[in-house]
């Protein structure tokens, strides 16, 4: 699978506290197409992530931990400083995420980086709509490999992950979503994202009447996160549901690119419609028992023993 978007550096705060208090700091990577790739590659699935990083230590950290982790790595360096995103912890149970990214390293990804790959090489192709929001070239680039994976027959996948502190209007997203969305084969969404594709923001509409608002986009699987609730697929018009597996939450930040991880390994790897909603959730539920942004995603053996049916692992 190919996947591209920015790569960050990450700072949060060990304990409970904020930055301008707390002077104990974590220092670690993360990014939501990166932390993809590293949830696939711990899942089994071969995966390519492509991005630009910084001549700097951050950007050495990103390149190096997503090469550890197994994942093949285009990053051609740039000029820019790599991007950067704090966690504070404010309150027992609440994070709150401070992005430094204007003008970063990533968000200076544009069409040319695309002569790096040849899309047609892989199986599956994933983009988020955080990257398109970066700037206008990552804009541009998004909509040039999704129309190259369309031409040479790749399947696209479509996280939309919507941050609104990066979009600003709600209405240029929507519209570029919509855009991404009807190109895709597959779209993952929250409630509030699937309502803001869709329009349907305060009114009554169910996750699946969500989802088959999305489809009558154009994808034929479109996949709605219920959170705690769980998640629901459609696939082809039949809804498929599973409820969330219960755990004691450490923090949710990279939970939902662990679920679109796991949704995506059991795809690559040919397993059911059940079956891709079951690894998600329970590769979901796994990451948010571990702080950082990708560290607690689980490999298939460690979700076995996580979230096993058997208490004692032997």
């Amino acid at each position: 699978m190919l996947t591209l978007g920015e790569g960050l550096g990450v700072l949060r705060t060990r304990g409970l506290g904020t930055l301008a208090h707390e002077s104990d700091l974590v220092v670690g990577t993360g990014g939501a197409e990166g932390n993809v790739a590293i949830g696939l590659a711990r899942l089994g699935a071969p995966v390519t992530w492509l991005g630009r990083v910084g001549d700097d230590g951050l950007g050495t950290r990103v390149v190096r931990e997503l090469r550890a982790e197994g994942v093949t790595v285009i990053a051609p360096t740039d000029a820019a400083a790599t991007g950067l995103l704090i966690k504070e912890t404010p309150a027992p149970g609440r994070t709150a995420v401070t992005y430094h990214r204007a003008g970063s390293a990533g968000s200076r990804l544009s069409p040319a980086d695309l002569d790096l790959v040849d899309v047609g090489d892989f199986d599956l192709l994933h983009v988020t709509g955080i990257t398109p929001a970066l700037s206008a070239t990552t804009h541009e680039a998004i909509d040039a490999v999704v129309d190259l994976a369309r031409a040479a027959g790749v399947p696209v996948s479509f996280d939309v992950n919507h941050r609104s502190t990066l979009w600003g209007d709600p209405a240029a997203a929507s519209a570029a979503y919509r855009s991404i969305a009807a190109r895709a084969d597959l779209v993952f969404a929250g409630v509030d994202e699937a309502e803001l594709v869709t329009g349907r923001a305060g009114t009554d509409a169910s996750p699946a009447d969500l989802a088959r608002a999305i489809a009558e986009l154009g994808p034929v699987e479109v996949v709605v996160k219920l959170g705690e609730a769980g998640a629901i697929a459609l696939v082809d018009g039949e809804v498929h549901e599973r409820a969330a597996v219960p755990v004691t939450v450490v923090d949710t930040v990279g939970a939902g690119d662990a679920f679109v991880a796991g949704y995506l390994a059991a795809r690559l790897a040919g397993e059911d419609d059940d079956a891709r909603l079951d690894l998600a959730v329970r590769t979901g539920a796994a990451a948010c028992t571990h702080p950082g942004d990708w560290e607690g995603f689980p490999t298939r053996r460690e979700l076995e023993r996580r979230l096993g049916d058997d208490p004692v692992s032997r």
